[in-house]
């Protein structure tokens, strides 16, 4: 096994090291480390790879939780301090670095004390089992491997081969029973691996879940007994050939295929495959920095606004404000969520990112929370053409947003900057900028 020695990490999670000219991009390593590693790609000047040894281990090393942690919470290998810490060594150089933009020398990192359990969705895949499995929860009995069929699965790093897991520590405990429940009803209905596509799961803070389960052919099914707090479960057929997880078609449910959060006081109705926040406490921290920049606004438009988690949670009851979505379900649900908070100033709407634009006004105030890709070039010359008098720029792509954020500065400039751990246990970083028409 070659052996490298890490420098630092990276934008995008891995540990960086150098053997001669080529450098080495690794998970599973922290700078000050000598660690030996597989290697999943080598290019003429790079190599990737995964640790399989640590030689000399960082003082900030501990011991993660879980055996899968590379598949899902790559950074438990460090305490939260030393995760946030990096996180904001990270952005200070991805913002410099892409964007030729100097963060504040104060710039803060909001995160809680919560490290696992926090995620409110989990997306499992699924492996023949490898091992006995419990028959029921709570029997304290087994059936040998390979006699339960399947248990659940992530990807391993680098490669798309399923890793049989346990449980995700990062879910909430809400999700680990629903799901644990589907899974004894798989087994026992004696559906394998090769069947299967994904489970969806998710939970709210009133310890409610709904599933979806997503399934290669087109049959029938005896639906399974859940506790109460599964509100829901829904079993859709997902075209085989597709490598996404796509409801083709729904074979069989019951109860609802939505779930009813209360943020700020608004109640906020979201679908079991719908764009949510699944670290909700962080992004209520988030919403109070914004808060500060939407009281006064004459206009709100919320572009790429889902259903309307971020606008609905702030507005007033007769504020002007137009929600821009391009799914058409989540208009559907932002609508019903201004009917359920008697918004009368707000409406949604259903257009793609080029019409987001027409609703736009000199004195708006815009939402902007674009996917990873983040702002088409059109959406900035648009942005840069009508000049509205403020612009939230909330990202999930530290990349894009000091990309977009460059762009927009000849007509804006940034006066506040902030980014939040949505993402404990992962190199994932939120990233907000309030920008001020100059």
């Amino acid at each position: 096994m070659p052996t490298v020695t890490i420098e630092k990490l990276v934008f995008g999670g891995q540990a960086l090291g150098r053997i001669g000219a080529q450098v080495v991009f690794l998970w599973g390593a922290l700078p000050g480390e000598t660690v030996e590693f597989r290697i999943i790609k080598q290019k003429k000047n790079f190599i990737e790879g995964v640790v399989t040894k640590v030689l000399t281990p960082s003082p900030d090393r501990v011991v993660p939780e879980e055996k899968h942690h590379l598949s899902c919470s790559p950074w438990s290998i460090m305490s939260l301090a030393t995760e946030n810490e990096w996180k904001k060594k990270i952005a200070f150089e991805t913002y410099r670095k892409v964007g030729s933009i100097d963060l504040p020398p104060t710039l803060e990192i909001v995160s809680g004390k919560i490290e696992n359990g926090y995620r409110n969705k989990i997306e499992y895949s699924f492996a023949p089992s490898p091992y006995p499995l419990p028959t029921g929860e709570g029997t304290g009995e087994s059936l040998p491997a390979g006699e339960a069929g399947v248990v659940f699965a992530f990807h391993e790093r680098g490669d798309y081969h399923p890793m049989p897991i346990d449980k995700c520590t990062l879910a909430t405990a809400e999700i680990n029973k629903t799901a644990n429940e589907i899974l004894y009803w798989i087994q026992d209905q004696k559906i394998f691996a090769q069947e299967l596509k994904a489970l969806i799961v998710r939970s709210n803070r009133a310890g409610e879940t709904v599933a979806a389960l997503f399934y290669k052919k087109e049959k029938d099914f005896i639906l399974p007994q859940l506790s109460e707090n599964c509100k829901g479960f829904q079993i859709y057929y997902s075209n085989p050939l597709s490598p996404t997880s796509n409801p083709d078609k729904l074979l069989k449910s019951f109860g609802d295929a939505f779930l009813i959060e209360t943020i700020r006081g608004r109640k906020l109705k979201y679908g079991a495959l719908s764009f949510f926040q699944v670290y909700v406490s962080m992004f209520e921290k988030t919403l109070e920095d914004i808060a500060i920049h939407i009281k006064n606004a004459k206009r709100v438009v919320d572009c790429y606004g889902g259903v309307g988690a971020i606008s609905l949670s702030l507005v007033q009851p007769n504020q002007k404000t137009v929600i821009v979505e391009s799914n058409a379900e989540a208009v559907g649900y932002a609508k019903e969520n201004i009917a359920l908070n008697n918004l009368q100033g707000a409406e949604a709407e259903l257009h793609g990112a080029e019409r987001e634009m027409e609703y736009i006004t000199a004195e708006s105030t815009v939402i902007l929370d674009p996917p990873r890709a983040g702002l088409d070039k059109k959406v900035i010359s648009e942005l840069l053409a009508k000049k509205p008098k403020k612009i939230i720029y909330m990202s999930c792509d530290l990349a894009t947003h000091a990309r977009d954020v460059a762009m927009l500065q000849s007509e804006y400039k940034p006066i506040e900057w902030k980014l939040y751990n949505f993402f404990p246990r992962t190199s994932h970083i939120e990233g907000l900028c309030i920008l001020e028409r100059k």
